[in-house]
């Protein structure tokens, strides 16, 4: 029976240099899938902001990838 790990990435705009853009998403993704991540999902999400009320449109990023 195969066991599996999973990391979950929280982006948010300004994580990543100003807009979420394909490329900035892609290099993410293949960085992750360097380190043997597989891409399980994305969700779309309001992050709350480190300072301040409210929140931003961001990102959770869902990877697995097999133990041992």
């Amino acid at each position: 029976m195969t066991r599996y790990e999973y990391r979950v990435l929280q982006l948010r705009e300004s994580m990543i240099g100003g807009k979420l853009s394909a490329d900035k998403l892609e290099k993410l993704l293949n960085d992750e899938a360097g380190q043997g991540w597989q891409l399980k999902a994305i969700t779309s999400t309001e992050v709350k902001g480190r300072v301040g009320p409210g929140s931003v449109e961001g990102l959770l990023v869902t990877f697995e990838r097999p133990v041992g």
